[in-house]
């Protein structure tokens, strides 16, 4: 991904090799117990055109970004889960008018790949993961 210098895009760390591999650990291991779970709120918020591009907010702490799907003791996860979508980013000013058209672009199809936005310690930043296949 190409680095950008306004401080309102956050996609310069899309899959980044900043996260480290611990992280990505307990984040696969944790996706492959929710993926199912996350394809189908995937779907519903799409059919219902809540939004074309579901994000799913990663975090151990409290955040204010979406709404809680599932915490960690739903699941015996290491992280809580909460679906958003690409316009409550904008409003929250997380993801600038700017950088709409940017993130769009580099969005996968939301059929094959989990949108996460991962929040951990010092790191916040999207990471396209793969759904299992059936």
């Amino acid at each position: 991904m190409t680095s950008h210098s306004n401080e309102n895009t956050i996609l310069d760390d899309v899959n980044s090799p900043e996260l480290d591999r611990k992280i990505m650990g307990e984040i696969a291991s944790d996706f492959i117990k929710v993926a199912d779970h996350l394809k189908e709120a995937s779907y519903q918020i799409r059919k219902r055109g809540f939004s074309d591009y579901p994000i799913f907010v990663v975090n151990r702490t409290m955040v204010e970004v979406g709404q809680m799907l599932f915490t960690r003791l739903d699941f015996d996860t290491q992280f809580d889960y909460k679906a958003s979508f690409l316009d409550e980013f904008v409003q929250r000013k997380l993801i600038g008018e700017e950088s709409i058209e940017l993130f769009k672009e580099n969005y996968k199809n939301a059929d094959e790949y989990c949108c996460l936005f991962v929040i951990e310690a010092e790191f916040a930043g999207f990471v396209f993961v793969p759904f299992p296949e059936d």
